[in-house]
């Protein structure tokens, strides 16, 4: 096996991690885990184990004090933020909605992008704005009644949110991936996150019954701490080194695939006729957002 068909297979596993991880959060939390307890879980192993990293992989180049303020920012938005909302999001919506609700960070990505980078703002991106929110507009004012949303209003805004917020942090993050190592990166960026993460959730944290949760309920603990944080992440990494940005980028478009699959299967949701089109305006959105544009890295 070439390493460019391994690198393949690499990412796409990380991209299935990524979509089944919507079914799994939800039936974490809140069962066994109030959000916010499942948030200082998620941070506290990822932070562990990318320091562990840190005995293998120190980083060749010293964090330059200048570049501080835009790893707070980072840490601010694609951690703080990004996973306080994504978790209570989808404890609250559908795995499907909000599967389809995140990729319309791509299109988040665009704008943000022609706002902070300046970088040109065509017609066809302007459309594909368009359709990309009209898509995520039709999922949001969907009165979904399925059994796995307590809120699913209040759950697809909160998932929206979480895109917004991450989008801001990929376009943030592209110099420090440029000067420092990604594990690098990351390292610092979950200790700053964390520093705010965990007084969010503490108390919920510290109220928990341990004892309660059962063996899947650990094991689906354990997915969301190791594998759809920190394995995923690395398995993207060498996605990107052996085959490039664009196409681990563009690996992004599967996740909602194994998302409805794995929650039509295991939890009973329903994909709509009206889910469809919502979904094929996202698609087309982002296609025509990001045409002729090398494709952005989804980090989880």
């Amino acid at each position: 096996m070439t390493k460019t068909t391994k690198a393949h297979m690499a990412v796409l596993g990380a991209n299935f991690i990524f979509g089944a991880n919507y079914a799994v959060v939800k039936f974490v939390t809140p069962a066994a885990l109030q959000p916010f307890a499942l948030n200082v879980v998620r941070i506290l192993t990822s932070l562990f184990l990318f320091w562990f990293l840190f005995l293998f992989y120190p980083g060749k180049v010293k964090i330059d004090r200048k570049d501080m303020p835009r790893f707070v920012l980072c840490a601010l938005t694609g951690v703080v933020i990004n996973q306080l909302f994504f978790i209570k999001g989808v404890s609250l919506t559908t795995s499907i909605h909000s599967s389809l609700l995140a990729l319309a960070t791509p299109i988040f990505i665009t704008l943000i992008a022609a706002w902070l980078l300046r970088e040109g703002f065509t017609i066809l991106k302007f459309f594909g704005l368009v359709l990309g929110i009209g898509g995520a507009a039709i999922l949001i004012l969907l009165k979904d009644t399925t059994h796995s949303g307590s809120d699913v209003l209040l759950g697809d805004i909160m998932v929206i949110i979480n895109a917004i917020s991450y989008a801001f942090y990929l376009v943030l993050v592209r110099p420090l991936m440029h000067k420092y190592s990604g594990i690098q990166v990351l390292r610092w960026i979950f200790t700053l996150g964390a520093c705010v993460i965990l007084p969010f959730g503490m108390h919920q944290f510290a109220t928990t019954d341990w004892q309660a949760i059962s063996l899947a309920q650990w094991a689906g603990i354990a997915f969301v701490a190791v594998g759809a944080t920190f394995l995923a992440y690395l398995l993207n990494v060498y996605g990107i080194d052996a085959i490039g940005p664009a196409a681990t980028g563009a690996y992004i478009y599967t996740q909602p695939v194994f998302a409805a699959v794995i929650a039509m299967v295991f939890a009973g949701e329903t994909f709509s006729m009206i889910k469809l089109i919502a979904a094929i305006l996202i698609f087309t959105g982002v296609y025509l957002a990001n045409y002729k544009k090398q494709a952005d890295q989804r980090l989880g």
